[in-house]
């Protein structure tokens, strides 16, 4: 769990995870535009792909291959086990 608010604690972080909220199966070239366009950050690609590394580390984005290009998804489940951890049952 700890490893889910860490990826959790960085702005760039958190940005990429609600691109992919919006529009999940990004690459990283759509993801790269889209912070940029939408959110100022003018992060390099390195730098996107190692946020996206502690990501997928948190198991807060899953990734397939198609071909050559390599698409990234949002996966919840980790929030989820979250907040059924403090969660009080009426």
């Amino acid at each position: 769990m700890g490893d889910v608010f860490k990826a959790l604690a960085d702005p760039t972080r958190r940005a990429i995870l609600d691109e992919l909220q919006e529009r999940t199966g990004q690459t990283l070239f759509e993801l790269c535009a889209r912070l940029i366009s939408k959110h100022g950050v003018s992060s390099s690609r390195q730098a996107v792909s190692q946020h996206l590394d502690v990501l997928e580390a948190a198991g807060l984005v899953r990734t397939r291959r198609e071909g050559r290009y390599k698409f990234h998804d949002l996966d919840t489940s980790p929030l989820r086990t979250i907040t059924d951890r403090w969660r009080i049952d009426s």
